[in-house]
């Protein structure tokens, strides 16, 4: 490894204060970081770095030595970025956070179509249905489905607004009766998104009305394909996208519940970290991936 990477290196352990975070950032192993680190410490005839059982923190030659580098590392992949950029080169590396359901139902053909134009730009894709922090965590992106975001030091872009709709299997609708008004549900099980024991809200209204509903229920899970799944085994109602559950409203296994009654609107969006300018490569891939939802999604293919 080169003196650059392997100060790029003691610069991501210092900020992870963790040689295990910092090398699942970089895609290494431990070993290998703490190898490098060393490496760079002997170099120097300094220690950079206190190590204990529980924590990693800089030495004082470390803490001067990080202020010195740190932006000289970030000058030079600037300098490489607005380089390529100048000559429309989308090389390099992307990392995407994205939504669990989402992820598995669209990036699959995303990502191979984008391979095929843009060969030389590697794409690393993390699923989670949790909201990630794009900056602490070091992504290029992050693919979310929510509201307003009320991070404002993030930069966001709309793609498309995503329905939503209350669902419940024909078995459990046979056994407990259609819902008529909002109120009903209060006396049904629901089904929650939520990654705790908590009562999840749901907010319903059409033309002159509005009712806030308490979806209590036993269940309670952060990722809609499980939800979904729980709904068709007849386990409860559940407010879903309408992508996850598409398939099985089409085959008889879901049925709508009160469906002249909509839920607030949520966004499919595109999350950045605070750029002065989008790099080319973020960039492109954003227009490749809203080019793709709009092109599959409006023509009622995936929604």
């Amino acid at each position: 490894m080169g003196e650059l990477e392997a100060i790029r290196t003691f610069l991501t352990v210092a900020d992870q204060s963790s040689f295990t975070a910092a090398a699942r950032l970089l895609g290494m192993t431990p070993a290998s970081v703490t190898r490098t680190v060393s490496g760079l410490e002997e170099q120097l005839g300094v220690q950079l770095l206190l190590r204990t059982t529980r924590k990693v923190s800089l030495t004082s030659a470390g803490a001067a030595y990080a202020a010195r580098v740190a932006p000289l590392v970030e000058g030079l992949a600037r300098a490489t970025e607005e380089t390529r950029d100048l000559q429309k080169v989308t090389a390099g590396s992307l990392r995407v956070s994205a939504p669990m359901s989402l992820g598995m139902k669209v990036l699959p053909t995303v990502l191979s179509q984008f391979a095929i134009i843009h060969p030389r730009t590697s794409v690393a894709i993390e699923l989670s249905d949790r909201f990630i922090d794009i900056v602490q965590e070091n992504y290029d992106l992050a693919i979310r489905i929510s509201g307003p975001p009320t991070d404002k030091s993030t930069i966001w872009r709309k793609i498309r607004p995503v329905p939503r709709l209350l669902v419940a299997s024909p078995a459990f609708i046979a056994r407990h009766g259609m819902p008529v008004m909002p109120e009903d549900l209060s006396a049904l099980e629901c089904l929650s998104y939520n990654d705790q024991l908590k009562t999840e809200t749901w907010v319903l209204s059409r033309p002159g009305q509005t009712r806030t509903i308490e979806a209590k229920g036993r269940f309670a899970i952060n990722n809609g394909d499980f939800l979904c799944k729980l709904a068709v085994a007849g386990e409860g109602i559940a407010l879903l996208p309408h992508f996850i559950v598409e398939e099985d409203l089409r085959a008889g296994r879901l049925v709508e519940v009160l469906p002249d009654w909509s839920t607030p609107e949520i966004w499919l969006t595109l999350y950045y970290p605070p750029y002065e300018q989008l790099p080319l490569r973020v960039a492109t891939f954003s227009d490749f991936f809203e080019a793709f939802i709009k092109e599959s999604w409006d023509a009622g293919r995936s929604a």
